[in-house]
């Protein structure tokens, strides 16, 4: 066992690092007859054990980037923020299509999105054993195991490229759109 101090980065580890060996040995007994009279736990836990892959801390500094970017072209944030109930259809459609268009253009200008499948919507598909779950969301009546035979609802969709600039140092990613001063 290794004497490196826990990795703070993962306060899940660090809570299950002070477990006791002899508090171990009675969880694990406990832990053992539950998997055999409980399917259910069974199964959350074998689920745990094949999605053994620690969590990455995502950096919030792209998702803003990508949000001040559709402040600027689309108006995201302002369409959002703007209370909508005293305009009327007309003018919300006008405003829902310029940020639309403006979304597009982002999109465009700074991913390749593509979609996970390649079937039309609507066609009967046969999920494999080994299917990707990460790329394909099960939905409707589940039971059982692959192959699953189904509807595709939604194709889903993947970016195989993005194209964010470089920011520079000083950079705060956290404004999202400047005040504006007019003098």
């Amino acid at each position: 066992m290794s004497n490196s101090p826990p990795d703070s980065n993962h306060p899940q580890q660090n809570k299950h690092q002070h477990v006791s060996f002899l508090r171990r040995i009675p969880l694990a007994f406990c832990a053992l007859f539950r998997i055999l009279s409980n399917p259910g736990f069974a199964a959350r836990v074998d689920a745990l054990r094949q999605n053994n892959a620690p969590l990455k801390q995502a950096s919030p500094d792209a998702a803003l980037q990508l949000l001040a970017l559709l402040q600027r072209d689309a108006r995201l944030i302002d369409f959002t923020q703007e209370t909508l109930s005293s305009y009327a259809d007309a003018d919300i459609g006008a405003a829902a299509r310029v940020v639309h268009e403006g979304c597009c253009k982002v999109l465009r200008e700074h991913f390749t999105i593509t979609p996970v499948r390649a079937e039309a919507e609507g066609s009967r598909i046969t999920l494999n054993d080994g299917f990707d779950a990460r790329a394909i969301r099960l939905t409707g009546h589940v039971i059982g195991q692959a192959p699953f035979k189904g509807s595709l609802s939604h194709r889903g969709w993947r970016a195989t490229e993005v194209r964010l600039p470089q920011l520079a140092e000083s950079h705060d990613t956290t404004v999202l759109a400047q005040a504006e001063v007019e003098l």
